[in-house]
């Protein structure tokens, strides 16, 4: 099953969504560098876009993780573990 999704940011171009992070909120970073991250917000305005910082999409990425592992989804924090090596 191909569960990628994409975005069209309006400055940086293609996002590329590297996990949910809470009710409406994912975490999307750019597609071909993954230098650029934003937490990207689905309201009744539309997208909003919070940009984040290196460090600080790590420790998002590193919250989800001990969150999937507490719920027993074995699977999704097999796959975001991956993702997480890949980019940091």
């Amino acid at each position: 099953m191909n569960t990628e999704t994409y975005l069209n940011h309006p400055t940086f171009g293609l996002l590329f969504r590297v996990c949910p992070i809470g009710e409406d909120r994912e975490l999307f970073t750019t597609l071909y560098a993954q230098r650029l991250f934003f937490i990207v917000t689905m309201g009744e305005q539309g997208l909003t876009f919070e940009p984040l910082t290196r460090a600080d999409a790590r420790a998002v990425i590193e919250n989800r993780l001990r969150q999937l592992r507490r719920t027993g989804l074995a699977q999704d924090h097999e796959n975001l573990q991956k993702i997480r090596k890949q980019m940091f």
